[in-house]
């Protein structure tokens, strides 16, 4: 891989929302994968934050192939190789080395860096980079400093992620530079404890039609 990935963009098109989910049992990770399919949400970012984290990936991918499983919180290059071995469709971390994006490089794999500064992006545009992950979104600035990073950086989308709900997603969705928004509020740990596996599907449906 050298240069922008087309990639990540075509995957970042795919849905107005991207369920951020932390998997803890296997079986589980299945019912939410088909959860979220059916309601209409094809890409699917978990979480490396459990110790059975690339199993619940390779389950999913294996249970729901049509859909485009990923991992985020990716933190070393390792991380990548072992994800791309269970199936995994793409990466994001929540920032960048330059180890990291040298390893990126090297496996291949779609990758969606985090980025809160501009330096960071511009960091990311050194290696030839044109999409990001603009993470912890509100904490960062929210959708006013993404609107503002329009102007100086008019060619780099984003996919905010963090502190995003159902209420302010349409705020990020509506401004020229974000694809998509990631968001962790249809796989809360209170529903995935009652095993509601249709209230997922059904905040799925909802999410699926943010972008109006």
């Amino acid at each position: 891989m050298s240069g922008a990935d087309p990639r990540v963009r075509a995957i970042l098109k795919l849905a107005p929302v991207i369920p951020v989910f932390t998997p803890n049992d296997i079986d589980d990770a299945v019912q939410v994968a088909n959860a979220l399919f059916r309601g209409g949400l094809p890409v699917i970012e978990v979480t490396l934050r459990t110790p059975r984290a690339m199993d619940a990936i390779k389950a999913m991918v294996e249970a729901v192939p049509e859909a485009v499983i990923g991992a985020g919180t990716v933190l070393e290059g390792r991380q990548l190789e072992q994800l791309k071995a269970v199936g995994g469709r793409f990466a994001v971390s929540p920032g960048a080395t330059d180890r990291l994006y040298a390893a990126a490089r090297d496996v291949d794999l779609p990758f969606l860096p985090g980025v809160a500064t501009s330096s960071e992006l511009m960091r990311g545009l050194e290696h030839g980079l044109d999409t990001f992950k603009f993470f912890p979104a509100m904490q960062a600035g929210g959708a006013a400093m993404l609107s503002a990073w329009n102007g100086p950086f008019g060619d780099v989308r984003f996919c905010p992620t963090g502190g995003i709900s159902a209420q302010t997603a349409p705020q990020f969705l509506h401004l020229p530079n974000v694809l998509c928004v990631g968001g962790s509020w249809l796989t809360t740990g209170e529903l995935l404890q009652s095993r509601d596996w249709a209230r997922i599907e059904q905040l799925a449906r909802e999410a699926a039609v943010l972008a109006g």
